[in-house]
């Protein structure tokens, strides 16, 4: 099969999504496929003809993961022909060739249904769920509406636009960026005097932010496959909270899976993330994330629908738990979003 796993972009998390490509893409070359690793925004700048029959290392010089979140204004200075458009030389081309685009995109243009939407107008085939779903998952505001409607637990929250005035009196409490992933711009206000600071880094990412009660608990995350719960998996970061650096940098953080629960909560947990994953018209795969306080009351945070697949992401382990490797996952993914098609 010809596949095209689409990574980079230009969103905060660029590197993670290199990374998370450059796995998928030496998974499935081992298992036999004709790859090509192309960075949606950098493109290709050789010939597109036939590229799948060009005897290359399509994962040579992609970037690893930074400590720090990556530098928005850096990422559009490497785009070498100037152009505002967000696909890169040859890349609609060559993933018009493809037989399905693995979309390993993290973030904006990417995970909230751009691409999907522009891959569906253009009749090319992708991983994942659709551009509808990724879109409503992406909003943090309008997924905490949609748990409302549905009765999933959610911790409390409001909607902040930059620039306008608010009212909030519960501390500490937690800062996000609406739109976003990965704990980019997200940060926790112990007091009212440091709610400034909070909003202005999340802000730094996007015009909208949420302002949510602090859960003090216990961190998990389930992943969903073809409609199915995953094991549960806890993380547990050895300092500060589950952020960038601890999501992505090896011995940041503690990870069991199956995680350590009594079999009816985990029950529960599972239960709940199958319910997201068709609340929000989920397709294929994705990732929910949860917190658990002292009562044993759980809390859905979000619904990821482009799931990381780095050496240390979540839902690659849940699946191995499951009895799933990673190339077997990766072929797992292909075939179930190939049903959208059917």
């Amino acid at each position: 099969m010809k596949v095209v796993v689409l990574a980079g972009g230009t969103s905060t998390e660029r590197d993670v999504s290199l990374s998370t490509g450059t796995m998928i893409y030496k998974a499935l070359k081992n298992r036999g496929h004709q790859v090509v690793l192309l960075d949606a925004y950098l493109g290709y700048e050789g010939d597109t003809t036939n590229v799948f029959d060009i005897e290359k290392d399509w994962a040579a010089n992609i970037g690893s993961v930074t400590e720090n979140n990556p530098d928005l204004d850096q990422i559009k200075a490497l785009r070498k022909d100037g152009s505002k458009g967000f696909f890169g030389k040859g890349v609609l081309e060559i993933c018009g060739a493809s037989d399905i685009v693995f979309i390993a995109l993290h973030g904006e243009n990417g995970e909230d249904g751009k691409v999907q939407a522009a891959f569906d107008l253009m009749g090319i085939k992708y991983t994942g769920t659709d551009y509808a779903s990724s879109a409503i998952a992406m909003d943090k505001a309008i997924t905490k509406e949609i748990f409302s409607y549905y009765k999933i637990p959610t911790p409390k929250g409001i909607r902040v636009k930059k620039g306008e005035a608010f009212e909030w009196d519960q501390y500490p409490c937690v800062v996000k960026v609406s739109c976003g992933g990965s704990s980019v711009g997200v940060t926790i206000a112990n007091t009212p005097g440091e709610m400034d600071a909070c909003l202005k880094d999340a802000f730094t990412y996007g015009n909208e932010a949420i302002i949510e009660q602090y859960i003090r608990g216990r961190e998990f995350s389930v992943g969903v496959l073809d409609g199915r719960a995953l094991p549960v998996i806890e993380i547990a970061p050895l300092v500060s909270f589950y952020d960038y650096k601890n999501k992505y940098q090896p011995g940041s953080t503690v990870e069991t899976c199956p995680a350590l629960l009594e079999e009816s909560i985990a029950k529960q947990m599972q239960k709940v993330a199958e319910e997201v994953f068709l609340a929000l018209r989920i397709q294929t795969y994705a990732r929910m994330d949860f917190l658990l306080n002292d009562k044993n009351e759980l809390f859905c945070l979000e619904a990821n629908t482009l799931p990381g697949m780095t050496p240390t992401s979540l839902l690659p382990q849940e699946a191995q738990a499951a009895g799933i490797d990673f190339e077997s996952l990766c072929e797992k993914i292909i075939e179930v979003s190939l049903k959208k098609y059917e």
